[in-house]
C-alpha cells in the first residue's frame, strides 16, 4: 500500500474523527446570514452537497489506502446525464464506484447503498459505457462498486465497500 496513500487518509480520518462537518472557518456571519436570507430548503441542499463532497474525499482517500488507482473523479460525459464518482483500477479491473453519505441522528434512517435505486443503477451503466467508448477501454473487465458512509455526528464515519455492487447486465435486460 502506498505510503502517501496511508498517510493523507490518516489525515483525513483525523480530521473527520468527530464527524464529516464544514469547518468553522467555512461559516462565516456573513454566510450565515445569506444562507438564513435565502431560505432553510436551500440551506438544506447546500449542507447536503457540501456534506457529500467531504464525503467524496474521505471516500476517496480510503479507497485510495485500498490500492485503488484512480483515473476520474466526478466524470460527466457531454450531452448525456449521469455522473460517475470516482473510476479507477483494482487490480486489473475498471470499477466504477458510487459514493453514498447519509448523517445518522438517533435512529438508522437507512442504509446509504440502498439508495442506488434501479433508476440511478441504468444512468451508472450508461454514463459506463460513454466513459469506456470515450477511453477505448472496452475490452476491460468492469465491475460497480458502492461506497457507503454513515456519518455519525460526533463519531468518526462508518464506511462500507460493496465490491460488485450491481450487474450491468440486469439493468440491460429491464
Amino acid at each position: 500500500m502506498p505510503i502517501f496513500s496511508r498517510l493523507i487518509f490518516t489525515v483525513v480520518r483525523w480530521s473527520a474523527r468527530r464527524g464529516l462537518r464544514d469547518s468553522p472557518a467555512d461559516v462565516t456571519p456573513q454566510k450565515q446570514n445569506e444562507e438564513a436570507q435565502r431560505g432553510e430548503k436551500f440551506e438544506r441542499k447546500e449542507k447536503a452537497r457540501r456534506r457529500g463532497l467531504l464525503g467524496e474525499t474521505y471516500g476517496y482517500w480510503y479507497l485510495r489506502r485500498q490500492d485503488y488507482v484512480f483515473i476520474a473523479k466526478n466524470y460527466m460525459p457531454q450531452g448525456a446525464k449521469g455522473e460517475l464518482d470516482l473510476v479507477g483500477y483494482d487490480g486489473e479491473t475498471i470499477a466504477f464506484v458510487e459514493i453514498r453519505t447519509r448523517t445518522v441522528r438517533g435512529d438508522i434512517s437507512g442504509l446509504p447503498e440502498l439508495s442506488v435505486s434501479h433508476a440511478k443503477q441504468s444512468v451508472l451503466v450508461r454514463t459506463a459505457q460513454l466513459f469506456l467508448a470515450s477511453r477505448h477501454l472496452n475490452d476491460c473487465p468492469t465491475r460497480f462498486d458502492a461506497l457507503a458512509i454513515d456519518n455519525i455526528p460526533g463519531r468518526p464515519p462508518e464506511i462500507r465497500l460493496h465490491k460488485d455492487a450491481f450487474s450491468p447486465q440486469l439493468r440491460r435486460s429491464r
